[in-house]
């Protein structure tokens, strides 16, 4: 049995990514699909002012899955589109990410939101073991991610998308503290 990192008591204070400065990465990597599930770490920062924004398309799904399938679909005709939801939903589309994303090539890319973890803590070392086994799962698929957890990691943004549609693979932005709303 592995033990569960201790959480400090008073965690210290961490600075979260801007919610805007996401936006305007997503939109220099020219996405205006929006495909989504609410999802606790991001829906103030961007879920919320997405759907305000005539910029973006945003369909709202009941499965992750599905949206795997439809954002694998829009890129048939060149249509850059962004998967929203929680760690607990990617978990759920594994199956459908490795059909579509790996075995048919196709640039997935999503945003995955780490509901439950620590702001302060690395999401390796997190005390909820659905967020601990997270990057190691994505390692083990070898599907490209990165982490979105201080300001200035949203510059990563465009240039991981240009990749995912230059190769036909998944990439997934792995959010590990919500986004400061603006």
């Amino acid at each position: 049995m592995v033990a569960s990192p201790k959480v400090s008591e008073e965690a210290p204070k961490v600075a979260h990514p801007s919610g805007a400065a996401i936006l305007a990465q997503i939109k220099a990597a020219q996405v205006r699909e929006i495909v989504a599930l609410p999802d606790i770490v991001t829906s103030d920062g961007l879920l919320w002012p997405i759907s305000r924004d005539p910029d973006f398309r945003l369909t709202r799904i009941c499965k992750e899955d599905e949206g795997v399938s439809i954002c694998g679909a829009m890129s048939y005709n060149g249509t850059r589109a962004l998967l929203m939801m929680q760690q607990t939903g990617l978990m759920d589309s594994l199956n459908a990410i490795r059909a579509i994303g790996v075995d048919y090539e196709l640039p997935v890319v999503m945003m995955v939101g780490l509901q439950g973890k620590e702001p302060h803590m690395h999401p390796d070392d997190s005390a909820s073991y659905g967020v601990r086994i997270i990057r190691p799962v994505l390692d083990a698929m070898e599907l490209s991610h990165s982490l979105i957890e201080e300001p200035g990691d949203e510059a990563q943004i465009p240039q991981a998308v240009e990749a995912a549609y230059v190769s036909s693979r998944p990439h997934i932005f792995l959010i590990g503290r919500p986004p400061e709303a603006t």
